[in-house]
């Protein structure tokens, strides 16, 4: 709290001095910034040739923070051809799904070559996919990384970028992998009411997330001891804590925030992965327990997040995507 307080105060003297901090850019950034996908193997989204005409705007700025921090997102649009197809009978726009990297909340990077075939993947669907880049640790801890996604969904939303982009703001869907899955996730389940307005999306796809960071999961999940040091270090609480010690786990457990307001959700896993399986088998129960509606793909292997995201796998995310958001 005397932290927060000083902060704040801070904030406040440089608001009447005049004083602004100096813009910084997440680190790392750019096309090479290393994927939560850490085979060199052609695997899941890998194995995903982009048709040509799809149309990237790279590297816009939807918000700074108040640490100096720019944030910045990748827009793929479909090729016109697409576009006009989807936008059949949708007056109102294409949907738009914001796509959110993994890496144990730490690093990656939206344009890293796995995420920005993601960006490209979703638009070749018929979506206008925001590839998003969020504050990592150890710069900042929860909830920073959700409430950046969160003004993502805001800035897509907004009417200028609504007309700029062709978007439906009523039809605006989240996909993560990894940590991003976890953060895809809370922006599902965190806050109430309608699924058109503000950081709410109206579906969530999300693979491999690790989404039950209590002690209680955790244990019940064996879970390694670089898994639970990754939390920590996003928690900002240290590894094995008990919750009582560490509530910020619950809220960043996407379940506890569940209830039947929520949108549908699709969650892929695969059986012997890095991430225990029963993170997302747990979450699943929880979701369809609390009135949500929930499709679960636990699919073959050890592949991790879009390492899992194959042509099989493709087709029913995409399925669920333009069932729900179509």
């Amino acid at each position: 709290m005397a932290a927060t307080a000083v902060v704040a105060a801070i904030a406040g003297i440089g608001a009447l001095t005049g004083f602004h901090l100096q813009v910084r850019e997440i680190d790392p950034p750019g096309s090479n910034a290393v994927s939560e996908v850490v085979t060199d193997d052609v695997v899941g989204i890998r194995t995903f040739t982009p048709p040509a005409g799809i149309r990237v705007e790279a590297d816009l700025e939807y918000g700074t923070r108040e640490d100096g921090t720019l944030l910045t997102l990748d827009v793929c649009r479909p090729a016109a051809a697409t576009a006009s197809l989807a936008a059949l009978g949708a007056d109102e726009g294409l949907p738009a799904v914001i796509s959110i990297h993994g890496g144990s909340w730490a690093r990656g990077d939206k344009a890293n070559t796995d995420w920005r075939n993601v960006c490209l993947w979703l638009a070749s669907e018929g979506f206008v996919a925001a590839s998003v880049n969020y504050r990592l640790v150890p710069n900042v801890i929860f909830p920073s990384a959700v409430d950046d996604v969160a003004l993502a969904v805001e800035w897509l939303r907004a009417p200028e970028q609504a007309e700029r982009f062709g978007i439906d703001p009523a039809r605006i869907g989240a996909f993560g992998g990894s940590a991003g899955g976890n953060l895809a996730a809370l922006l599902g389940t965190r806050g109430d009411g309608p699924l058109d307005e503000g950081s709410r999306v109206a579906a969530v796809a999300e693979l491999s997330g690790p989404v039950g960071l209590g002690a209680a999961e955790l244990a019940a999940d064996e879970a390694s001891v670089w898994l639970r040091g990754i939390i920590g270090a996003y928690l900002g609480c240290e590894p094995g804590t008990s919750d009582a010690n560490c509530p910020q786990a619950a809220d960043a457990s996407p379940a506890t925030h569940a209830d039947p307001s929520d949108p549908p959700f699709f969650v892929g896993h695969a059986e012997t992965e890095v991430v225990p399986l029963g993170q997302s088998q747990r979450f699943a129960t929880s979701l369809a327990a609390a009135g949500v509606p929930v499709e679960l793909a636990i699919v073959p292997g050890r592949e991790h997040s879009v390492g899992i995201l194959d042509e099989s796998l493709r087709a029913r995310v995409a399925a669920f995507l333009h069932a729900h958001l179509g």
